[in-house]
């Protein structure tokens, strides 16, 4: 595009897609600190298990110049609440009608079914559509095994999901674990 001075200038928008999430990710460890500041839960983000291969400096920072991925990582977060083992993903999208399944992977599927055959609370909470929806674990695996499609409507999240209210704390999950739990705390 030429402006008046004849300078042109890029219009295009560079996408990024690295902090996708980190809004959400964000409000969950704000609620995190504040649970854990006020003795309510103990919630934690699960590191990425990386292996270090080389490091260097780098503006007088300890920085690592290659990695890998030593194994699968199970869920985003985890920790106890009233005595009982939580669990959950926590995901991001901006398809405004559909939340796609390759934004779960078949193992941390498995360690889903794994927690809730153990008796633990596990869920997915999924940012959709400008709302947080808290999803059980069962009626994500009951969605997965009964349909063949390769994403989970937003009306089945809107139907079957729980609306988390967020907070000047952060996103107030537990609130919604309360409600939806509230008989096995």
């Amino acid at each position: 595009m030429k402006y008046p001075s004849n300078i042109k200038k890029n219009t295009k928008t560079h996408i990024l897609y690295g902090n996708r999430g980190m809004d959400l990710e964000n409000s969950i460890n704000l609620a995190n600190d504040y649970y854990a500041n006020n003795d309510i839960a103990f919630i934690y983000k699960k590191p990425t298990p990386i292996g270090i291969v080389d490091t260097g400096y780098e503006n007088n920072n300890y920085i690592i110049k290659k990695a890998y991925f030593k194994e699968p990582s199970t869920l985003d977060y985890n920790g106890l609440y009233k005595g009982k083992y939580i669990e959950f993903e926590a995901k991001e999208t901006k398809n405004k009608t559909a939340f796609p399944l390759s934004n779960i992977h078949e193992h941390q599927i498995k360690h889903i079914r794994n927690i809730l055959k153990h008796n633990g609370i596990v869920f997915l909470i999924i940012k959709i559509n400008n709302n947080a929806y808290l999803l059980k674990g069962n009626d994500f695996l009951n969605y997965i095994d009964e349909n063949s499609r390769k994403s989970i409507e937003f009306n089945f999240i809107k139907e079957n999901g729980y609306i988390i209210k967020e907070t000047f704390n952060g996103l107030n999950y537990l609130e919604t674990v309360n409600n939806v739990y509230g008989g096995i705390l």
